[in-house]
């Protein structure tokens, strides 16, 4: 599968809108999510990205546009003939019914022959390891065993497409990282098309093969995490994504080559020819900067085109994994993550460093 660009199959959304009353909240969302994919949508609180699910899920006011799933249009069918099933953040799990009643409730209200209910709920237990806590409340059960019985009851009636609306946001840190492990790893068994709303940049990365980045009810860009992390296309998801150095300034030619000047003076030799005319801002990662005493080598990104930056330490933060720097640059500052490891060199605030960046980690961005 190419996840860069647009997939056929699963589910396809034309020009969708939704308002309630006069805000609106969708506007004009195209989408095309392959068959069997993994596809999180992400963003920040109001950025639409749970209204566009439950749109799919048919739930909430019927919007403008059409939702497609293996071709029939779905947007104005009420959610029981949508063919979908959907995991809620609080599982929605009925306290008075056993785990065995909860995940049968579904193929129940279907009117599945009981001989095959039966064994299609014991089939579902298995695939989450429950089978023998089946005779439990959801009140006996831990909040991981919780995710796993909404999940079993969502995929024992074999909807088209599983939705997951931030099913991991009641879990403690360790036990997310768990579940969103044991989630991807159930989804590529069953290769059932997997939509996974999150505001989570790490769960998005860790489990999609590609994903929505939204703002304010548009998508500012689709596509595999780690090629939106590394070339954004605007400056929301630079920065939703991860940590960005963002300089602003604007390109020119020195010595005939191209460079960006920032606001404060610094000047970036920048890859290439161009054209960089409508560029005003540099993107810039923190662990794409190698930062070193005055006078040492330069870092290990230098072949091909190194740029050589002075600067002062502004301030410190121990990450666990790396420090990261504040580095004052001419009035700029610049965030250094070095990779930390036992009894390696710590700068200080104070101290007089240079800065080495390779112009093919750079993005430019218009304003």
């Amino acid at each position: 599968m190419n996840t860069s660009e647009p997939q056929t199959g699963g589910v396809v959304i034309e020009n969708l809108s939704l308002s309630f009353g006069a805000n609106e909240v969708l506007k004009g969302v195209n989408l095309d999510i392959a068959e069997g994919e993994f596809f999180a949508f992400l963003g920040p609180s109001g950025s639409g990205k749970s209204t566009l699910l439950r749109a799919i899920a048919g739930f909430g006011p019927t919007p403008k546009g059409r939702i497609l799933i293996r071709g029939q249009d779905i947007a104005r069918l009420p959610p029981w003939k949508r063919d979908v099933g959907m995991v809620f953040q609080s599982y929605a799990l009925w306290p008075h019914m056993t785990v065995r009643k909860n995940v049968a409730f579904g193929l129940e209200e279907r009117r599945v022959p009981r001989n095959q209910i039966a064994d299609r709920v014991n089939a579902a237990l298995d695939m989450v390891g429950l089978r023998d806590l089946a005779d439990r409340r959801p009140s006996q059960l831990s909040g991981g065993q919780q995710q796993r019985i909404a999940l079993a009851r969502t995929i024992v009636v074999e909807p088209k497409v599983l939705l997951l609306d931030e099913p991991l946001s009641n879990l403690d840190a360790n036990l997310r990282i768990q579940m969103r492990r044991e989630i991807r790893e159930l989804q590529r068994k069953l290769k059932l098309t997997t939509i996974f709303v999150t505001h989570d940049q790490e769960e998005a990365n860790t489990t999609s093969d590609r994903m929505a980045v939204l703002d304010q009810g548009v998508i500012q860009q689709v596509g595999a995490p780690m090629d939106l992390y590394d070339r954004p296309r605007n400056l929301f998801v630079a920065t939703f994504l991860g940590t960005a150095n963002v300089i602003r300034g604007g390109p020119e030619t020195v010595d005939g080559r191209p460079a960006f000047r920032s606001a404060h003076g610094a000047l970036f030799p920048l890859a290439g020819d161009g054209p960089h005319g409508d560029a005003r801002h540099l993107v810039i990662r923190p662990q794409n900067v190698h930062v070193a005493a005055p006078g040492t080598a330069p870092g290990p990104d230098a072949a091909g085109g190194d740029t050589a930056l002075e600067g002062r330490v502004d301030h410190k933060e121990f990450l666990g994994g790396v420090v990261r720097y504040g580095v004052d640059v001419q009035g700029d500052m610049v965030l250094v993550d070095d990779p930390h490891s036992m009894g390696h060199a710590v700068f200080e605030p104070g101290d007089a460093v240079v800065l080495s960046l390779n112009p093919r980690h750079m993005t430019l961005l218009p304003g």
